[in-house]
């Protein structure tokens, strides 16, 4: 049997966020693998009491005896989030440049979980020898510092894996991307790139970090009153940026919220925001005139936890707002989180304060490519192969497209749990399908999507809980009353409610031999039907019934 490499998506194909892919090399039942990325994605309103979600990593579980390790592109949560979920399944070595290992070590050090050993700490475009594969970081331009494309080699040709990225001229913080090096890579022959799709459909550039800068300043300084700008936390060249603007206007400015401080020290510890103002402690900075402040915050998508959010409602304990200041969403809305932040945005103007977004002002820019953008790496690299990922299904069959137009030979459209194969003859194809699927994290907890928890939670966030105690005493009499208790019911006169539901449970009672055990389990299936029954009538609802028959 010959060698084969494959591919294989476990998340991050159909949607955006929740990134997770493998590759593997050698023959049939003796594959070596590796895993690049293991990233979280953000559940919505239709799973109550979830936060998180990740790729189930079963598949690779199965296989962590010839797994060789976790390379990371970059440090964003849509790429790392779900490590520290993933890897205590797997405990293999981690790969990451310095900025993403920093941010990993946080949040395992969060975990109560010592990873020093296993972390491996790779130079930005260093290289590591993970027999048979070679995977040499290329450093690019993206939204936040440090992210890395992988020139994955194996004996049998070379995938090209791009991770994030963008192609900005002026990226402020860190380098821009080494054109040659890429054309270099091109030159050596790459059987696939394995390629972002998010802004597919965005004609032009997706634009520079730098032109941000120019147009924040200018909006910055028009400012009269008390300034908040809210940004992904992540992005140090946006951070830097506000930074800039305040000295440059005068201003002092503190940071708000958890993550911007971890990062703030992460980035610094790197090497990053080395010749910036000093951040004041926002309990200080209560005693800053309102024309001498900004305030940069977390909560640009809205979370409920965020500090925007907490400012907008009056209940952050430093930071109060007043009609007449300005909050600049210095960010883009992620899908999934347009109510949350479109809430905050209404209840800021609603009372008085000034706002403005990126559909008013130039104060965001996008990380990943448009179609120019695109059109230069697909130039650069000329890979045999196309393999959109990155994006909803609309995205990458677009992508796929495009590749068609600039005449590569082998695009081929993936979704998660697809298995490609790739040999030095034939073309590259989809010749199996692994088991895949999606863990939400509740609490602590990682549940499958359509656990029973999960349609629980739905069931009573529908219809309503209603919770019933009848005693029966020796005699196979109810001791006094049955204690009623009903939660999440349109019900406006209670009292009312629950004596007819009383009524309803004693008359069925009375039918039963109460005091038989061997009747409990029909006596409580039909209290079920008579309450929900009764409830639907009264309220068009049909609660989760719970019954508790307690004899003494």
């Amino acid at each position: 049997m010959k060698d084969e490499l494959l591919f294989c998506p476990l998340g991050g194909s159909g949607e955006i966020g929740m990134n997770m892919n493998l590759y593997a090399y050698g023959k049939p039942g003796s594959h070596k693998w590796i895993v690049v990325d293991t990233g979280v994605t953000f559940a919505d309103d239709t799973l109550p009491g979830i936060d998180l979600i990740y790729a189930d990593p079963g598949f690779i579980v199965d296989k962590k005896k010839d797994l060789l390790g976790i390379v990371l592109t970059h440090a964003h949560e849509d790429h790392i989030g779900a490590i520290t979920h993933i890897w205590s399944n797997l405990k293999c070595n981690i790969y990451a440049t310095p900025f993403t290992a920093a941010l990993v070590l946080e949040k395992f050090k969060e975990k109560k979980i010592e990873i020093s050993s296993y972390l491996k700490i790779i130079e930005l475009n260093g290289s590591i020898d993970l027999k048979p594969f070679k995977i040499e970081f290329v450093t690019l331009t993206h939204s936040i510092i440090e992210p890395n494309g992988l020139k994955i080699n194996t004996p049998l040709g070379t995938v090209f894996h791009t991770g994030d990225w963008k192609v900005d001229p002026k990226p402020l913080v860190g380098n821009k991307i080494n054109e040659e090096k890429l054309k270099k890579i091109g030159d050596d022959g790459v059987l696939a790139m394995v390629c972002d799709s998010t802004n597919v459909f965005s004609f032009g550039r997706a634009g520079s970090e730098s032109d941000v800068r120019k147009n924040m300043l200018d909006v910055m300084s028009r400012q009269k009153k008390k300034i908040l700008v809210t940004s992904f936390a992540s992005n140090v060249a946006r951070m830097e940026t506000v930074f800039d603007c305040a000295k440059k206007i005068g201003r002092n400015i503190s940071l708000v919220g958890r993550s911007m401080h971890r990062i703030y020290q992460v980035a610094r510890k790197c090497g990053y925001l080395q010749n910036v103002i000093e951040p004041l402690d926002p309990r200080d900075a209560k005693n800053i005139p309102r024309d001498k402040i900004v305030f940069l915050c977390t909560g640009s998508q809205g979370e409920p936890m965020g500090a925007l959010n907490r400012i907008s409602n009056y209940s952050h304990p430093d930071v109060f707002i007043e009609k007449g200041d300005t909050v600049i969403f210095s960010s883009k809305i992620i899908p999934g989180n347009v109510r949350k932040h479109y809430n905050v945005h209404n209840k800021l103007l609603k009372d008085g304060i000034n706002v403005i977004t990126e559909e008013t002002e130039f104060v965001h820019v996008s990380g990943h490519p448009n179609r120019d953008d695109l059109k230069d790496m697909y130039n650069w690299i000329r890979p045999n192969s196309l393999i959109p990922v990155h994006g909803e299904h609309r995205h990458m069959r677009e992508q796929i497209n495009f590749a068609k137009e600039m005449k590569i030979p082998h695009p081929i459209q993936v979704e998660n749990g697809d298995i490609v194969k790739f040999s030095s003859s034939d073309a590259p194809n989809i010749y199996d399908k692994a088991p895949n699927g999606r863990l939400c994290v509740d609490g602590i907890i990682p549940v499958e999507e359509d656990s029973s928890f999960i349609k629980e939670r739905k069931n009573i966030a529908g219809n309503g809980f209603v919770d019933i105690t009848i005693i029966i005493t020796s005699k196979g009499t109810i001791h006094k009353k049955p204690i009623l208790n009903a939660r999440g019911l349109p019900i406006f006169h209670k009292e009312d409610f629950l004596l007819g539901l009383e009524e309803e449970i004693l008359n069925l009672s009375k039918t039963f031999s109460l005091n038989s055990i061997k009747q409990n389990e029909n006596l409580i299936d039909g209290l079920k039907k008579i309450c929900r029954k009764y409830t639907k009538e009264k309220t068009g609802k049909k609660p989760i019934t719970n019954i508790n028959v307690v004899r003494i």
